[in-house]
């Protein structure tokens, strides 16, 4: 790759620096105007000497950024704090904007394709395959890539300030695209303060905790900022991208691409998901569709006024328009607008049969509801056939292309929701039925087998267990009431709604089974010589040790004839969900993205043994500890084969809003899934050249050998040392992030102070939040250099591998940026939060080796002299970002250390406020770190 010369890459980055010098002026601006000039003269010293810390790390300019934050009174820190987090927030919208312009930039140019573009790994499989039409042909004739919306607790923002960031997004953007007139530039310029201005005056933080129909609301907002309008836009643009990729071929795409959701689906943890509260979550997302949909068809009446005086019309659309209850006589020779009212009028009459709100535009007249999504996108293919026939099919390439393409992607229920829960609960209500029908009193106690062999009988037979004249605990009632609730919105909203059952924690056969028999009982599940099962049972494998058995689980399941009769009647497919955050917190960063490439290894061919197809979903976090990073690079990662055209991924926390909140930066991101799907699918993106022999043969060897050192380094480090849980807990805001209303679940999955039972998201975005990042690098140091102690000329291997094994270069690559964005310096200030002097010492000791060590250990293969030197982007953006959000972690430590020492004394005049701030801090450091939960 051609270096690009540094003064070309200033100059191309001088309209970032622009939009931030803008938007700090503004914020400033609006500080001295409403705080006063005192006010902002402390925050300008603060950024000076912070900027003046970052670029010379000089101990007089740290010593001054001491004095002029300890000893400030409250009111002036929290001025402070929210000073700084806003602007750190100010800074990502200008990023965002500006990789949009450079991408628009790269566009108008014509140059070649980029990577991560669909064009650039369309041409991939077009150099590598003779019949890449065909390849390309029956990769989307099955293909699913769908990004997964969940409500994990990471998200920090408040929805009002997401909306004000979002204004301020498309000012920018606006203000990028256009040649504005000066008067224009003030009203711009105006609003854009006056924007800034209702960000300074919005509480930051939640002062009471999400419900789960917060959270749904959150993440239907998404779809009206983004996936309404660029899901549609991205099939429509695919298929003209293959028509002029292959010409003398016909493309009409089946949908491919399709963003699910948890929130309001998922119980794992979260008791405040109930039957009511999915009823409540398929009203809310119907409401939001149809109402889309309404929007769409009525202006779809003003873009069709044509008059069958000038053109003619089809059969068909005559009669759609006669059966229109529009009579007015300015519109009689207007068919389509006249068909348009009717399909306006029978979407609102749909409507009112799901019980949903009426309409604000009031339908002329009624009609007959439809009974489903499809009739709805029959009557729209009868305007577009007409207008087609009849010399106006330019007139279906926009709006009603779009509509109907959205009527296939989110029927009347928007997203296919998930149910999931954990595996224990299933066993206790599986044990309840079993002992309250009479057939089997003592499940709980029974090995695996026995009750592997209980649950395949009542599988084979029709019997119910349930009855309605029998009581049953609250847990057993709630968890059926959900099964029940499923059903009916399954029969109102037709099968696509609730695809999918997922079971966290599964560790063996009868886990499956006893979701099964619960759908078996609720009448989503048929027993008989043939069972059959209305949705997929997706185990969710998480640990270490599950992942490492999760091929023999497999296997086990499809020896069963019942079992491999369910897959049966699903198409012989059959997902399996891997877990990345608790795989890691259980075993480390290495082991964790080691387990989870030979579980896919191990799953590939169990399935390949049984004739079923393996659909992979990857339960991945925000941060590099959860399985986070880039995704075009994590999905091109995988080993070969294990995507075949298949993927489901979740979007989780902060994540979300930072991909999807603006239509260009969510097209983009939606762009790189379905590009990283086609190329890992469709390429030997894994066995290219030379080296092809050399991944399974030299390369997992290797792997095996560090993971296993890595395993010992982390499990020593994390389960095994004394006093590890006490610095943890002092260290980090762990405790205070439990108190962040950012979320509808409990931090931990039961009370305990033991790290097993703390969820994986406040662990990772604890260690985020000191600046460590541990999930995300410990034990990799340690693994290098014992592996190069006990194998001479052993650097080498390990350049290979990083050059020519996607797996490890992108392993390397997610430690570049979490080293990169840790600071052990600030780190050692957190560690003066642990009471125990002895412990921190110790720990922190422990810590900072193992920083250096994975450090150098880095560079020695990479053969690079510093960090991110491969990746300038995210270099210059951590340059720009970075020396704002040490004032932050500052501030974070002194309040952290107020509010404690109050906790401890009883002194809590202040408590509120010192928590506020806390909170506050947490939300500018995670806007700070972008991936941080």
């Amino acid at each position: 790759m051609t270096e690009i010369p540094a003064t070309s890459r200033l100059e191309k980055d001088l309209p970032l620096r622009d939009d931030i010098r803008l938007l700090g002026r503004v914020l400033g601006d609006t500080l001295r105007e409403q705080e006063g000039d005192e006010i902002f003269q402390l925050v300008e010293s603060v950024r000076q000497t912070a900027v003046r810390f970052a670029r010379a790390g000089s101990p007089d300019d740290r010593a001054e950024l001491h004095r002029l934050l300890d000893g400030l009174p409250p009111e002036d820190m929290h001025r402070v704090v929210r000073a700084f987090a806003y602007f750190l927030q100010l800074a990502n919208i200008a990023e965002d904007t500006h990789r949009s312009r450079r991408r628009r930039e790269h566009e108008i140019m014509g140059s070649p394709p980029r990577e991560g573009s669909l064009a650039f790994s369309l041409d991939a499989v077009i150099r590598e395959r003779p019949d890449a039409a065909a390849q390309v042909a029956a990769f989307f004739a099955t293909a699913l890539v769908s990004p997964v919306l969940t409500a994990h607790p990471t998200e920090v923002q408040r929805q009002s300030t997401q909306h004000a960031l979002q204004q301020i997004a498309e000012l920018l953007d606006r203000r990028d695209r256009m040649a504005l007139t000066p008067d224009e530039q003030r009203d711009a310029d105006e609003t854009l303060k006056q924007v800034v201005l209702t960000l300074w005056h919005t509480r930051m933080v939640r002062s009471e905790r999400l419900r789960v129909i917060d959270e749904v609301k959150n993440g239907i907002n998404y779809f009206h900022s983004t996936f309404f309008t660029e899901l549609p836009r991205l099939h429509g643009d695919t298929e003209d991208l293959l028509r002029k990729r292959f010409p003398d071929h016909t493309w009409a795409l089946p949908p491919f691409l399709r963003v699910g959701s948890w929130i309001g689906g998922d119980r794992d943890g979260n008791p405040f998901v109930t039957a009511e509260t999915l009823r409540e979550t398929v009203r809310l997302q119907a409401s939001a569709t149809i109402e889309f949909y309404l929007e769409e068809v009525h202006a779809l009446g003003f873009d069709l006024p044509l008059s069958e005086r000038l053109v003619p019309v089809t059969a068909e659309l005559s009669a759609l328009a006669a059966r229109s209850p529009d009579m007015s006589s300015q519109r009689l020779d207007e068919p389509y607008r006249r068909a348009l009212i009717g399909i306006y009028s029978r979407l609102a009459a749909t409507a009112h049969a799901l019980g949903l709100p009426a309409p604000i535009r009031q339908a002329i007249g009624t009609d007959a509801p439809y009974a489903t999504a499809a009739a709805l996108r029959d009557d729209l293919v009868v305007v577009r056939d007409s207008l087609q026939q009849h010399g106006a099919a330019r007139l279906t390439t926009g709006r009603l292309r779009r509509l109907l393409r959205a009527v296939e992607l989110f029927g009347f229920h928007l997203a296919p929701l998930d149910l999931r829960q954990n595996s224990e609960v299933h066993e206790r209500v599986a044990a309840e039925l079993l002992s309250s029908a009479g057939v089997c009193v003592d499940y709980a106690l029974r090995t695996e087998a026995e009750r592997v062999a209980v649950l395949s009988k009542e599988l084979a037979g029709t019997r119910p267990l349930y009855s309605p004249h029998l009581s049953y605990s609250e847990e057993v009632a709630g968890e059926l009431a959900i099964a029940f609730a499923a059903r009916e919105l399954r029969e109102r909203f037709g099968p696509t709604l609730l695809p999918h059952y997922i079971i966290s924690k599964c560790d063996g056969v009868s886990d499956l089974l006893e979701v099964a028999l619960v759908l078996k009982e609720a009448g989503l599940a048929r027993g008989g010589a043939s069972p059959t099962a209305a949705m997929q049972i997706i185990p969710l494998f998480e640990t270490i040790d599950d992942l490492r058995r999760a091929g023999g689980t497999m296997d086990a399941l499809f020896t069963l004839p019942e079992y491999r009769s369910l897959v049966t009647s699903q198409g012989d497919v059959q997902e399996v969900m891997l877990g990345y955050s608790d795989s890691n917190k259980d075993g480390g960063f290495l082991t964790s993205g080691w387990e989870l490439y030979q579980a896919e290894l191990a799953l590939m061919r169990v399935f390949a043994s049984h004739g079923v197809r393996l659909r992979l979903f990857h339960g991945r976090g925000g941060s590099v500890g959860r399985g986070g990073g880039p995704s075009y690079e994590a999905i091109l990662a995988q080993p070969a084969g294990a995507v075949s055209g298949h993927i489901r991924i979740t979007e989780q926390g902060e994540v979300i809003a930072s991909k999807y909140a603006t239509p260009d930066v969510g097209r983009r991101n939606l762009e790189l899934l379905v590009a990283a799907t086609l190329e890992a699918s469709l390429t030997d993106h894994e066995q290219r050249g030379e080296h092809a022999d050399s991944v399974a043969q030299d390369f997992h060897p290797v792997m095996e050998r560090l993971s296993a050192v890595a395993f010992r380094a982390y499990r020593a480090l994390v389960y095994e040392t004394p006093g590890f849980v006490q610095y943890f807990r002092e260290s980090t805001p762990l405790a205070e992030i439990a108190t962040l209303n950012i979320g509808s679940r409990p931090a931990s999955r039961r009370p305990s102070e033991r790290i097993e039972d703390l969820r994986a998201i406040p662990w990772v975005f604890s260690w985020a939040q000191c600046r460590l990042m541990l999930p995300g690098w410990y034990g990799f140091g340690s693994a290098i250099a014992a592996y190069l102690a006990d194998t001479p000329n052993g650097l080498p291997m390990l350049q290979r591998m990083a050059q020519h094994w996607p797996f490890f270069r992108t392993l390397l690559s997610n430690i570049d940026m979490v080293l990169a964005k840790s600071d052990l310096a600030v780190a050692s200030r957190y560690a003066e939060l642990v009471q125990d002097v002895e412990v921190r010492q110790r720990v922190f000791s422990m810590l900072s080796a193992e920083w250096h060590r994975t450090r150098d250990a880095l560079q020695q293969i990479t053969e690079q002299a510093e960090l991110l030197a491969e990746n300038p982007l995210l270099k210059r953006s951590i340059a720009n970002r970075f020396p704002y959000m040490d004032p932050l972690n500052h501030l974070q430590i002194e309040l952290l250390r107020r509010y404690r020492e109050a906790q401890a004394t009883g002194a809590d005049t202040d408590d509120e406020r010192r928590r506020r701030g806390i909170h506050i801090t947490i939300n500018g450091i995670a806007a700070g770190l972008r991936n941080s939960g």
